[in-house]
């Protein structure tokens, strides 16, 4: 080991290049697969219920924090697996059959067992691989196992099997998928059946999506309807309450598409993905065309590629109107705002007529004051005059009173334009 400090996740990291290997198989083989939607939160579920089985067969439980568990049960072969939201258990039985779907490997599990299985059934299939040395089958053949208007098929791994399934559930609840081993090794025969076990694994994820497109496809319609006519009455000028009420109707529709949004983002995102990862499996085959039919993926094109197009249409749709509500509601908020900004515009105009005439009024209410205060004070010079007259001081109070008058006038406006200003330099200081 070198002297170097290891990351700590090194090691797992490492180890992810080797999780879930492909199993050795070699025809005849049958096999049952169950995939179970649990949600991101139950593989302790999953886990617990798969170490009852373990333990009741007398085989190691799966450690802890697996994501993986493969082991012989003494009549076959368990191979659990857990995914983000689901977890799949594929049963394997090697040995002769004459009906390849007559006894699946799944009749050899307990019943109780089965279900108590956590979570809800999405994905139920049979699975069963003839050897080279019987002869491949014909048309009328298959159409005893499969539907005869249904069946997609090809030659696969370079020519080295045939594989043939109609995508359908049978009167057992279990959809079927017939291969003809024409040379086949051990790893290969596992890939194989891994990835055609994984294409429907990954089809019946993908189109969960699917219902949510059809149940939200109208009420994106409607809201659509409606964010048209909210546009066409913005183009038509209205008052300040029309206004703030087209404002509250986008609102209303901005909450209902982000709803819409959250309930189908995951979904919608996890289908896209889903579907990529069948495509691959699909390419992964390496078809080759088998006269008179379809292959797996003509079938996947014409049956899943409309449903993944309606699931993206919706979810464009909707990206679409989210962008149109909000760049209606900003040219909504940016007429309130400019109609605002002429009221206020109109208010400061009338607040300044106001002022200018309360300037007016004030002016005239300080001459006014001027000539009363004036008054009393050559009034009180008159007294003061005639008082010193009767004291018998040579002084005409008329003359006194007279002489008084521009004086007192001009002293009182002086102090009065004098404390003005004062009082102007105050407010100044006060609010700059």
């Amino acid at each position: 080991m070198l002297p170097l400090r290891e990351h700590p996740q090194r090691r797992a990291l490492a180890r992810e290049a080797h999780a879930r290997p492909y199993e050795s198989l070699q025809a005849p083989v049958r096999v049952s697969h169950l995939a179970l939607v649990t949600g991101e939160g139950g593989a302790g579920a999953d886990h617990a219920h798969l170490s009852t089985l373990c333990e009741a067969e007398g085989v190691p439980t799966p450690p802890r924090e697996a994501k993986h568990h493969a082991v012989d049960l003494g009549w076959g072969r368990l191979r659990w697996e857990r995914h983000t939201e689901f977890s799949t258990y594929t049963f394997i039985v090697r040995g002769g059959f004459r009906d390849p779907f007559g006894e699946p490997p799944l009749a050899a599990v307990p019943r109780d067992w089965l279900a108590g299985l956590p979570g809800e059934l999405l994905v139920a299939l049979h699975l069963a691989m003839r050897p080279r040395t019987a002869p491949v089958p014909t048309l009328e053949e298959l159409g005893e196992h499969l539907a005869p208007t249904a069946i997609a098929g090809s030659r696969v791994a370079g020519g080295a099997a045939y594989v043939w399934s109609d995508f359908r559930l049978h009167a057992d609840g279990f959809g079927r998928i017939l291969v003809h081993d024409r040379g086949l090794r051990g790893r290969q025969a596992g890939r194989l059946v891994q990835r055609l076990l994984e294409i429907e694994t990954y089809r019946m994820m993908a189109l969960l999506a699917l219902p949510l497109a059809r149940t939200h496809g109208p009420a994106l319609a409607e809201l659509d309807g409606r964010l048209a006519e909210v546009t066409a009455r913005l183009a038509s000028p209205g008052s300040l309450e029309d206004e703030r009420a087209l404002l509250t109707d986008l609102t209303a529709m901005a909450a209902a598409v982000e709803r819409i949004g959250a309930e189908t983002a995951y979904r919608f995102g996890a289908a896209a993905a889903y579907h990529d990862l069948v495509r691959r499996r699909i390419a992964e085959l390496r078809e080759e065309r088998i006269p008179g039919l379809q292959t797996i993926e003509e079938f996947m094109t014409r049956r899943l590629e409309p449903a993944m197009a309606t699931c993206r249409s919706v979810n464009a749709r909707r990206e679409e109107i989210a962008e149109r509500i909000a760049r209606a509601a900003n040219l909504l908020r940016t007429r309130i705002d400019i109609a605002l900004e002429e009221q206020n515009r109109d208010l400061l105009a009338s607040m300044d007529r106001r002022a200018r005439l309360q300037l007016r009024l004030q002016e005239t209410v300080e001459g006014l004051s001027v000539v009363v205060l004036s008054y009393y004070l050559v009034s009180l010079v008159g007294y003061a005059a005639k008082a010193a007259k009767a004291a018998g001081l040579p002084l005409d109070p008329a003359l006194a009173t007279g002489f008084a008058i521009p004086v007192v006038v001009g002293a009182v406006g002086w102090g009065i334009q004098r404390m003005r200003r004062r009082l102007m330099r105050e407010e100044g200081r006060r609010h700059p």
